[in-house]
């Protein structure tokens, strides 16, 4: 039976993809007491990075923020597996760190990682409100424009 946050998910029309495996010597979340640490995620969609390039001079921040939000649905995805499959154990979001691959004079990064924020909190409400890094980088793996990694807590 789909609890409340599977229901919203499928209500928004989000199908959360398989998890992700880490890239190099790492797993892809800890859980340790009652916090998940979600490893940072990129614009993998069916397995294949999206969004590749700068911001500031490849996509504006509209783009960006689509960006976001596939780095978003990935981090549920993972905060899913962390959770046995019961995402209605997520008690609240606590941080979102997104890193936001851009050239040196772009200075919009908290509004890309809005599509990130936005989302998480359409899907968990009150308990999706989070804490939040929003920086820019020279450059991020594979050559996306996002990454964002996530502090949730359990019950």
């Amino acid at each position: 039976m789909p609890g409340k946050i599977d229901a919203r998910l499928k209500s928004l029309g989000i199908e959360l993809p398989p998890t992700a495996p880490p890239a190099g010597n790492y797993v892809a979340y800890v859980v340790s007491g009652k916090l998940v640490f979600v490893a940072g995620q990129i614009t993998l969609k069916d397995g294949k990075p999206q969004f590749l390039g700068k911001l500031g001079k490849d996509f504006g921040i509209e783009e960006g923020q689509q960006a976001a939000r596939l780095c978003a649905i990935n981090i549920v995805a993972q905060l899913k597996a962390a959770c046995g499959g019961d995402l209605d154990r997520v008690v609240r979001i606590v941080k979102l760190g997104g890193f936001v691959n851009c050239t040196p004079e772009f200075t919009d990064q908290p509004k890309v990682v809005n599509g990130a924020s936005d989302l998480i909190v359409e899907i968990f409400g009150e308990a999706g409100k989070h804490a939040r890094a929003a920086v820019g980088a020279p450059s991020l793996p594979l050559g996306v424009a996002v990454e964002i990694d996530a502090i949730a807590e359990i019950a």
